[in-house]
């Protein structure tokens, strides 16, 4: 259906370090992180906490990602340690050094802490006589440096480099993988459930399973025009993705149009539905503070409140003019969580997020405005000055004093997470 000689033909790595975050605290261990049964957990003294990453051998007892701490054996031959963020970051940024010795920086794209893009194209030749042999000579590299294992995803654009990378690379012996337009029949159109594919989430592969599409093959032969008509634009996408089609470039960086500012967390024990609002409000005074910072007003709130046996109660609504005060915010967030939520029920999750962002010298001001609203904004502005100056400790609300408060807790963290 498609002249694949008119396609883009690049040479794209999608590389992946292996269990990075459980290979690293084996690493700092002294431990071997292929033979070591290790997890890396949010908070080892909490029964409850999740289990970040884990290594191989313990992936194969059924503790994964997601799993909790009490379900991991408690055996002799199993290490269980505290996350190091920083420690994370630093090795991260160490194999980002090796990876640009091997392209220009426009040709380098971090997809993730332990995952990220390259277009060797015009620059492989410099190093080897292919791109696997390239590929070879990285992964080395790489373990030599760092004692890391990483697997390597080849490609002639993102898209088919990140399948190779998940379906084939990961599971081979040799760490990598090669697809290339020709290979798409064979490699692709077998996969299966559907959200595999870039773009495509369950409530959008429950639709296409109405319409008798199961495989990306099922996809990739039904009829664009249909997927058009049925999906707007992105049913066409669907469709290139399915026939092994991306045009996206690395070098080409992604501009984010509808920017959001939000922030989540999973509490560290279960809290009654009053102790909620406490930490809620600070994770409001910490958005709308970066919000005031970049210059905005938000309009639209999404908010989101868990409950410790997984029922989850959320909500949007949008304020007329935009704000930049979290006491606005909370106000309308408290009203909606209070008419919908079960005030009996234990909680355990809860976000914020801002979206429908404006600048907020597009705020109109009215002849009727409140004066105090406008000393309200010095306020708010001298609080700003002071977090960032000082830190945002320097300046709390007396409720983050109270036993519910997260805000000293979570101070110094880096992904939520120590350092």
């Amino acid at each position: 259906m498609y002249n694949y000689h008119i396609c883009p033909k690049r040479h794209i790595f999608c590389v992946d370090q292996k269990s990075f975050f459980a290979s690293v605290s084996c690493i700092q261990e002294g431990l071997d992180p292929l033979t070591t049964r290790l997890a890396v957990v949010a908070d080892t003294k909490n029964p409850g906490a999740v289990v970040l990453a884990a290594t191989p051998a313990l992936k194969r007892m059924g503790i994964k990602t997601g799993s909790r701490l009490f379900e991991i054996p408690n055996r002799k031959d199993i290490y269980i340690i505290n996350p190091s963020m920083k420690t994370y970051l630093d090795y991260s940024s160490r194999i980002t050094e090796i990876a640009l010795k091997y392209v220009a920086p426009e040709d380098f794209h971090q997809y993730s802490v332990d995952e990220y893009f390259m277009d060797v194209t015009k620059s492989f030749r410099l190093f080897e006589e292919s791109p696997w042999e390239l590929a070879l000579r990285l992964r080395k590299e790489i373990y030599q440096e760092t004692r890391i294992d990483c697997a390597v995803g080849i490609g002639e654009n993102p898209l088919l480099s990140k399948l190779s990378l998940d379906i084939e690379a990961k599971r081979a012996p040799s760490g990598i993988a090669e697809w290339r337009y020709e290979d798409v029949p064979e490699k692709m159109w077998h996969i299966k459930p559907l959200r595999t594919l870039w773009g495509i989430n369950k409530n959008s592969e429950a639709r296409l399973n109405e319409r008798g599409i199961f495989s990306v093959g099922d996809l990739a032969h039904y009829p664009p025009e249909y997927l058009k008509r049925d999906f707007g634009i992105i049913g066409v996408d669907w469709h290139l993705h399915a026939n092994g089609i991306d045009f996206s470039t690395i070098s080409e960086k992604h501009s984010v149009h509808a920017p959001s500012i939000a922030k989540s967390q999973i509490l560290m024990r279960d809290y009654h539905l009053d102790e909620v609002y406490v930490v809620m409000l600070e994770h409001i005074d910490e958005v709308t503070h970066r919000l005031r910072l970049s210059k905005r007003l938000v309009r639209t709130i999404h908010f989101s409140v868990g409950t410790a046996d997984g029922k989850l109660y959320r909500k949007q609504f949008t304020l007329e003019g935009g704000t930049n005060d979290g006491n606005i915010i909370m106000q309308g967030v408290w009203e909606h969580i209070v008419s919908m939520a079960d005030a009996y029920a234990m909680y355990r999750t809860l976000s914020i997020s801002l979206t429908n962002l404006t600048p907020d010298d597009m705020r109109q001001l009215s002849l009727f405005e409140d004066p105090g609203e406008l000393k309200r904004q010095d306020f708010l502005r001298t609080i700003d000055a002071l977090k960032v100056r000082f830190g945002q400790l320097s300046v709390m609300r007396a409720l983050s004093c109270t036993a519910p408060s997260t805000l000293k807790l979570r101070e110094g963290l880096i992904a939520g997470h120590k350092r």
